[in-house]
Parts: C-alpha cells; structure tokens; sequence
C-alpha cells in the first residue's frame, strides 16, 4: 500500500517535470521560429531564387525539410548548402524537386508571367526584388503560390493564368489576411 504523503511527493515530481518540459519545448519553439526567420531570409536572399521557383520549408528541433520545386538542379544544391550554414541548423533534408526541362514548359512561363505581372493590378508586385507570385510550371500544369493582398486579386491572377494551352491551373494563391491568422 502507498501512502498519502508519497503519492504526493510523486504528483510534485510529476508537475515540476511537466513545468520544465513545457518551458524546455517553449525555449525550443522559439529558437525553431527564429531559425525559421533565417532560413526563409537566405532562400528569399538566394540570388538565383525566381518566380519560376517555390521553396518551403520546417524546422523541427534544428531539422530543416526544405520542399517545393525549381527550375535547375544546381538551385535545389545550392539552396540546401545556404540553409545548412544558417547558425542553429542541425541538419538539412532537402527534398525540394527539381521541374523537368521541356521548352514547352519554360514557354508557358513567361507567357503567364507577362500576363500576370503585366496587368496593371499587378505592377505593385513586379517592381518589387522579390514578386510574390510564383508560377511552377509541371508538365504542363500550372500552380500559382505566393501572397497577394486580397480575394479579388487571387481571382484575377488565376484568371490570367489561363488560356496558354496549360493542361490545369491550381491557385494556391493565399491573401494578406490568411497569412497573418496562420
């Protein structure tokens, strides 16, 4: 038979050790999110980084999984060596794909890329280092992923975007708002 008084030595044990995990996992997540601002500066700062082009990433305890797709081999190389030299990166798992080389494709690009960021909804967006409207061209399939500030302008972009002869359009366009209640 226990007694009262271990059993609550126990229970103390147990809150103390649930106190410091919690606290231990709070400091964890924040030294995660803050390496996670980093990685995402260095793949926005790759200079090779373009429209055509859509890295994502997590990190988990130090471990980064980059995903998405980009036009050249030597982009999904590089960027895996930019993120593994990020200060607090235990190790990179780069499972970013690399798009097939077809002139079809690389076509259908630029054609979507002058309709989107040549209407003067979007003019904003061109001017900037960065536009926010990545257009991944697979085979023929056309995913438009990025940031845009409202509804309307999600709609007009996934307007644009056809009629090139694309197979399909996929908008995984989100606005403003989405991104900050995330």
């Amino acid at each position: 038979m226990i007694s009262r008084k271990w059993v609550g030595r126990v229970l103390s044990a147990l809150v103390v050790a649930g106190v410091v995990s919690t606290a231990t996992a709070s400091a964890q997540n924040r030294y995660d999110e803050r390496v996670a601002n980093q990685v995402g500066r260095a793949i926005d700062g790759y200079p090779q980084y373009s429209i055509f082009d859509h890295v994502c990433g997590t990190v988990d305890n130090g471990v980064v999984t980059l995903t998405g797709k980009v036009t050249m081999p030597y982009k999904k190389n590089d960027i895996g060596r930019k993120i593994g030299a990020v200060d607090g990166v235990r190790e990179v798992l780069n499972r970013i794909e690399v798009l097939p080389v077809s002139p079809y494709d690389e076509e259908l690009r630029l054609r979507i890329a002058r309709a989107i960021y040549g209407n003067s909804a979007f003019w904003q967006y061109a001017a900037r280092a960065n536009p926010p409207i990545h257009i991944i061209v697979d085979r023929g399939h056309v995913t438009l992923v990025g940031v845009v500030n409202s509804h309307v302008e999600r709609v007009l972009a996934r307007s644009l975007a056809t009629g090139f002869g694309e197979l399909s359009v996929t908008n995984d366009l989100r606005t403003d708002a989405e991104t900050r209640s995330e």
